[in-house]
């Protein structure tokens, strides 16, 4: 149990310090508009910048959003169910989250690997390196590719033992 809490405190931490990022985004985005249509002045920066910090809030807030059950779901199916029925279908769910995110995991990195490796740069007119976005894309897929692994352990303790305590730790 002690392990289980300290991912999820973990992904806790990562997921509320990210969430800050989309002021940023917010703050890049009105400033966009604000020289576009008021000074007549758009940026050349404004739209990649975007792109990479709510690109990065997205995929690094993931497990932070597993963590909260704050992800779509079909309730439909499990509202009715007991502990057990509730968790087998949760660890089917959780199983396929894993191997999706081993996936993404395994290619993010080589994505990352090979943008830092050939000093890769996107297209615009600043040229972007592009490692920055690419390093996120792995370090968000690991994340929730570990909290998935954690709610299986969950899944999994509950359908031996209903009665569990195995609630998520400061999970708001």
């Amino acid at each position: 149990m002690i392990l289980l809490r300290a991912v999820d405190a973990f992904n806790t931490a990562i997921g509320k310090t990210v969430s800050f990022l989309i002021w940023a985004g917010i703050v890049v985005l009105c400033f966009e508009v604000v020289a576009r249509y008021v000074f007549g002045q758009p940026t050349l920066w404004a739209h990649g910048y975007t792109q990479r910090i709510f690109g990065a809030y997205f995929v690094l807030v993931g497990a932070y959003t597993l963590i909260r059950n704050d992800h779509v779901r079909v309730d439909l199916l499990l509202q009715n169910r007991s502990v057990r029925g509730r968790a087998f279908l949760d660890l089917i769910n959780f199983s396929f989250l894993i191997l999706w995110g081993v996936v993404l995991t395994w290619e993010g990195y080589w994505f990352f690997e090979d943008a830092w490796a050939f000093n890769e740069r996107d297209d615009s007119a600043l040229r972007h390196p592009m490692w920055p976005p690419k390093l996120a894309l792995f370090l968000g897929a690991a994340m929730i590719t570990l909290q998935g692994i954690v709610e299986v352990l969950r899944c999994l303790i509950l359908i031996v033992n209903p009665r569990a305590n195995v609630q998520r730790s400061d999970a708001a």
